[in-house]
């Protein structure tokens, strides 16, 4: 079941190339979801890797953070961003919800989708240039941030949060994780970010903070997806993904 649930989550939240699992039922997606952060440590360590060697050759926090928020996109296919804009164009749709539902299914990327995109895309960004001005510690406390974004989707699969949709990726994954897991794979989140915040020479108390906001945001997002959906989608894990990396970023810079 671990070498299923493994291979689940990076096949789904990365491009990296991996062995299909063998039987895909809720236990595996549950694990699939909580195995998320370690599944992205390849796309934390480019974040890293693009650090590193934007320091030694002194290139400007800017460009280094632009490369590494789309090295992180093309990681995972675009996926989560796709994601993110369906949401908001659902979200800005209809108050009805089948019609809402509707919008999002057809994948185009319409006026709300594209600014959400540029808005959350423009604050991960400026967030990434801010950390990395501490150096390429900076950029390692970064890659730590990518990984611990994707927590957000055990939020996004709590016992008590239905699929919006009887078909479709949110189908599989709604409702896998219960509450103890999801606190406390947040939790190890925010230890692991304050170590790293120390490390990288800020105050370790900014990694719990950015986790406490991450999780607010999310929250939000969820509450209001619920509201307008019905329930959770695929896109709305993506969009969870997303607004959590930003707010991640946002609140260390």
């Amino acid at each position: 079941m671990w070498a299923d649930g493994w291979r689940l989550a990076v096949g789904t939240l990365t491009a990296l190339p991996v062995r299909p699992p063998r039987l895909v039922d809720r236990r595996r997606a549950a694990l699939a979801m909580l195995l998320a952060p370690l599944a992205v440590v390849p796309l934390g360590l480019a974040v890293g890797v693009l650090a590193v060697v934007g320091d030694s050759l002194d290139l400007s926090p800017l460009v280094v953070a632009l490369l590494a928020v789309g090295a992180v996109a093309l990681g995972n296919r675009g996926l989560h961003l796709d994601g993110l804009s369906d949401v908001a164009d659902g979200l800005a749709a209809s108050y009805d919800r089948e019609r809402s539902l509707a919008v999002m299914k057809t994948g185009a990327s319409g006026p709300a989708g594209t600014v959400a995109v540029v808005l959350v895309v423009g604050l991960q960004v400026a967030g990434l240039a801010g950390v990395l001005a501490e150096g390429w510690r900076g950029g390692v406390l970064a890659g730590v941030a990518v990984c611990g974004s994707r927590a957000a989707l055990a939020l996004c699969c709590l016992r008590g949060l239905r699929p919006a949709r009887p078909d479709g990726l949110g189908r599989t994954y709604a409702e896998t994780v219960s509450p103890p897991l999801a606190a406390g794979l947040w939790v190890v989140a925010a230890a692991v970010l304050a170590l790293t915040t120390g490390w990288a020479g800020l105050a370790w108390w900014r990694g719990p903070l950015a986790v406490a906001v991450a999780v607010a945001v999310v929250a939000v997002l969820l509450a209001r997806a619920v509201r307008r959906f019905g329930g959770v989608t695929g896109d709305v894990f993506g969009a969870a993904v997303e607004s959590a990396l930003a707010a991640l970023l946002v609140a260390l810079s």
